[in-house]
């Protein structure tokens, strides 16, 4: 063994109490770090030669690196719908990375089984029913592109042909229909082959987000008779709008066609009675994407998918070979999802659900829903301000009141970023430049609701 290898596993202990203790130091101070670094990072070093050992290497990216990253795990951070990673998560987390699971099959190990155990939680927790299977990915992106794989090889079967044998080139054109599909829906649309073009829009309900049931109703009739894929949103990125999921499921007793729904932050509603309505009808759903890294609030990366349909799921995704056999009747997870080597990312999620139960993630999503209705109500009262639509969830999509222009958008943005005491992603809404604060962070208090408009009012006061 390498010299400094094996004085690195001989001090193992002492170097994870120093890993522990700069993770403890971080998180102490995070309420009160730089939401972001806008400092430029440091020059690129050279690759060392013979290596500084464990500790060294702790101790120079602490010094280099540690002040650039954001504070993303805290609780004024609002950008990108990041929840940060609860106490029990990041526990689940470590000890992910501790006991290194490659969980491909149950060959060697328990992981497949409490991979298992979290999808049946999750599964209860959404609503879903015993019919729908689900597996653990990377992120939105991942999941809703196994979602629509699924329903690639479905608009196969109704034809007659197996696209994961044959190619996509044995399907012929396929027509996708959706309100407001998510830029990860795009993605996965290219990386199957189906194409982005494909995906044709169907008219809005008036000043919303949601798709007019009826207008998809029409696009399905005009298809006569030809199966399609339809994506449905519970939960959009500006507005959190939510499509009628139980009048677009009610279609599928007149039109063919596959559902998806991209209910990344969305379904996380089914946690409080008082909004759980909003994603009624999600377990007639064909697949269902949910990203976890976002109101669950477990660390990046992690999803879940769901689908009616694994054994679709297993004809797209097998991974057959010698030392690793066919898919049985229970598959295992290499055969359902796109990664082969999969981390066991099941973990941090399964300490979180343990942890705090249905009721502590309910107090999350409540708690954070009653924070952005409070940021709406000031950004409201606040002249020079103007909301672009309901606070409707967790999602405060807002404009200047006057002017709105991109210019004019953008340097409200850089202040508020400048300040160190936010972090806002920009968007267009309606065709209007705005920014849209994200609460999902398990820390976020009606404190911090007031730093964060008081950084905004200080920018828009400099603007």
């Amino acid at each position: 063994m390498h010299p400094t290898l094996a004085e690195d596993l001989a001090r193992l202990p002492e170097l994870l109490q120093s890993a522990r203790d700069l993770a403890a130091r971080e998180l102490a101070g995070m309420a009160e770090r730089p939401v972001v670094c806008l400092d430029h990072a440091p020059d690129r070093a050279a690759l060392p030669p013979e290596g500084v050992g464990a500790e060294a290497a702790l101790a120079r990216f602490t010094e280099r690196w540690a002040p650039g990253m954001s504070g993303s795990a805290g609780p004024r951070y609002l950008g990108f719908v990041t929840g940060g990673a609860t106490p029990a998560a990041l526990a689940g987390d470590w000890l992910t990375t501790t006991y290194d699971q490659n969980v491909i099959n149950a060959a060697d190990s328990w992981a497949t089984a409490l991979e298992r155990e979290t999808v049946s939680w999750l599964r209860e927790l959404f609503g879903l029913s015993g019919a729908h299977s689900g597996a653990f990915v990377t992120g939105a992106t991942a999941s809703n592109m196994v979602g629509l794989a699924v329903a690639r090889e479905w608009l196969g079967e109704r034809s007659g042909v197996s696209v994961a044998r044959d190619g996509v080139a044995a399907l012929g054109p396929v027509e996708v229909l959706s309100g407001s599909a998510h830029s990860t829906v795009l993605k996965a649309l290219s990386v199957l082959g189906i194409g982005r073009d494909r995906l044709r829009r169907v008219p809005l309900l008036p000043g919303r987000e949601a798709v007019d049931a009826g207008r998809l109703a029409d696009a399905l009739e005009a298809l006569e008779g030809r199966p399609a894929i339809v994506v449905a949103n519970a939960g959009t990125v500006n507005t959190v709008d939510f499509d009628d999921l139980g009048a677009i499921a009610a279609l599928k007793d007149r039109y063919d066609f596959w559902l998806h729904v991209d209910a990344a932050f969305g379904g996380f509603a089914a946690l409080s009675p008082a909004y759980a309505h909003l994603v009624d009808g999600l377990d007639a759903a064909d697949s269902v994407c949910v990203d976890l890294h976002k109101w669950l609030d477990v660390p990046y990366d992690a999803a879940v998918q769901f689908t009616r349909r694994q054994d679709l799921q297993v004809k797209v995704f097998h991974n057959a070979s010698p030392y690793i056999g066919l898919p049985t009747k229970d598959p295992d997870f290499l055969h359902l999802t796109p990664e082969s080597s999969r981390r066991l990312r099941a973990l941090p999620a399964w300490f979180s659900l343990m942890a705090y139960g249905r009721e502590g993630h309910r107090e999350i999503v409540e708690r954070t829903v009653a924070l952005a209705r409070r940021l709406g109500e000031r950004i409201e009262q606040t002249p020079g301000l103007r909301l672009l639509a309901p606070v409707r969830l967790n999602v405060v999509c807002f404009t200047l009141a006057d002017e709105p222009t991109q210019e004019r958008v953008d340097a409200l943005a850089h202040a508020v970023t400048e300040s160190g005491e936010t972090f806002l992603t920009p968007t267009v809404y309606g065709g209007t430049p705005g920014l849209r604060a994200a609460f999902s962070n398990w820390r976020t208090s009606e404190v911090d609701v007031d730093r964060i408009l008081g950084a905004i009012r200080r920018a828009l006061a400099e603007a």
